[in-house]
């Protein structure tokens, strides 16, 4: 295979996904994606075009005169907590809430860049530090990721509680606010909703369901985008569904047929759809407008 024009493959996708996410460690990846590829060169070549590039992170400038943003530091629910918080800047009367949930990268310049995209729908937007309780996202997202095991995830819905809270109290806001995870944040906003009575609306990507025991607890409207060819966290649509629907919850569900886990992504060359992406995230605003705006 030709390292000028690599050609990514669906195996290669799921190869990367199974890295990411499951038991695969980087060289047990490298291995398998040499072996996809046909040569060392190949992968090399391949490799970057599957994770994120920090260089394309930004379509929002932190400095962009349109919205205002800043780190900020408030209380978890045992500790502190980090987040950065991001609005209009010339934002007439009283705004919605929303906290935009990062993947098992921790709190990245991406994540960042999404929750400027969200102020300038017209939201007060904060996106927490998950890994705070564990000294905060490092540069590395591979550190980063090792680091989601030792969460524990009792204290990690508390905290996303916690992020409820603060945001709902801050000068500007209306008191709503609703919620958008991507990856392992889709899977924190629906365990989120379970706990939590005063979440108005969650959405969320590619996200894993919360147990079916838990569902008759979920309060707030659901918006649950997934991508079409993401066998394993696709394979629990179905009961979660029937859960939501046997217990009368408001949801909308939108599987996008043909695309990738993580499709939302812009910095993932591979696995980024800008026709679903677009799509789903006109879908979010929506659905955010209606129910926190």
């Amino acid at each position: 295979m030709s390292t000028d024009n690599p050609i990514v493959t669906q195996a290669m996708i799921n190869a990367y996904d199974e890295y990411t996410h499951l038991t695969l460690d980087r060289r047990g990846f490298m291995e398998k994606l040499t072996k996809l590829a046909g040569s060392a060169g190949a992968a090399a070549a391949i490799a970057p075009l599957l994770a994120a590039n920090k260089a394309s992170a930004e379509v929002i400038a932190a400095d962009d005169n349109r919205v205002k943003g800043k780190d900020v530091t408030y209380a978890g629910s045992k500790g502190e907590m980090k987040g950065y918080l991001v609005r209009p800047k010339d934002a007439a009367g009283k705004l919605g809430g929303v906290i935009v949930i990062h993947e098992n990268r921790g709190l990245n310049p991406h994540i960042r860049d999404v929750a400027r995209r969200m102020a300038l729908e017209g939201f007060i937007a904060l996106a927490p530090d998950f890994l705070s309780p564990l000294g905060g996202t490092p540069e590395d997202e591979d550190k980063a990721r090792d680091m989601f095991t030792n969460l524990d995830p009792a204290l990690t819905a508390a905290n996303a509680e916690a992020s409820l809270a603060y945001l709902a109290k801050l000068d500007g806001a209306n008191g709503k606010v609703g919620a958008v995870g991507f990856c392992w944040g889709g899977g924190l906003i629906n365990r989120f909703a379970t706990i939590s009575p005063e979440l108005k609306a969650g959405v969320a990507y590619y996200g894993a369901q919360p147990p079916a025991s838990d569902v008759p607890n979920i309060k707030a409207a659901l918006l649950l985008h997934y991508a079409g060819l993401d066998d394993r966290i696709n394979a629990g649509i179905d009961a979660y569904r029937k859960e939501l629907q046997a217990g009368g919850k408001t949801f909308e569900i939108f599987v996008y047929d043909g695309v990738n886990h993580a499709f939302n992504n812009d910095t993932s060359a591979a696995r980024y759809d800008k026709k679903a992406a677009d799509l789903a995230w006109g879908r979010t605003v929506e659905f955010l407008k209606k129910y926190v705006a």
